[in-house]
């Protein structure tokens, strides 16, 4: 296992919230949230990219104060590299195992959580957005038409509320003569 790689932290491009016990990154490329437990988030900010592998392992060592096998640090860059949370990716070598085992030999053996990060992919700025006018509350359109405002919402004039689409109007068809892209 090639224990003196430098790994080095990504930084431009997310949002940072650290938590007494997590981190939270938002990647702005990808709309990705991450959640960092403990131990993926101290082998995260360990990554500066002059500390070796071995150097993150004894960091994490004397600050839990447990021994710590080097197997858990690479889980966690492993799994940091899997999220793009490293500016470069490097390729865990864990001797032949495989990640689900290595994962059962440290799960055993170890008092130190397993590095976990959890992601969702947060919806776009479209999907985002907050409608007015919900849950019965009035709107008005001044063509006197029905329109969908969003989630499944539409405002309805004849019903003074907003609706679900299961009961909303269809919008009355253009005058004839008029596609409905023209202008006035």
């Amino acid at each position: 296992m090639n224990n003196s790689q430098k790994p080095a932290a990504r930084k431009e491009g997310l949002v940072i919230q650290e938590m007494p016990d997590e981190v939270l990154v938002f990647d702005l490329e990808t709309n990705k949230a991450h959640c960092l437990n403990e131990t993926a988030a101290f082998v995260w900010k360990a990554c500066d990219g002059k500390n070796s592998v071995a150097d993150i392992t004894k960091l994490f060592g004397n600050q839990s104060g447990t021994p710590v096998q080097e197997n858990l640090v690479w889980l966690a860059i492993d799994q940091l590299n899997e999220n793009n949370l490293l500016e470069a990716e490097l390729k865990a070598d864990f001797n032949g195992q495989s990640r689900r085992e290595v994962i059962k030999k440290i799960g055993l053996a170890a008092v130190i959580a397993l590095p976990i990060i959890s992601s969702l992919v947060a919806p776009t700025a479209a999907l985002a957005v907050t409608c007015s006018g919900v849950n019965g509350t009035g709107c008005v359109l001044a063509s006197g038409t029905s329109s969908t405002c969003c989630g499944g919402v539409c405002c309805n004039p004849a019903a003074g509320a907003c609706t679900s689409t299961n009961a909303c109007p269809q919008a009355a068809a253009p005058p004839s003569g008029k596609k409905s892209n023209e202008l006035k």
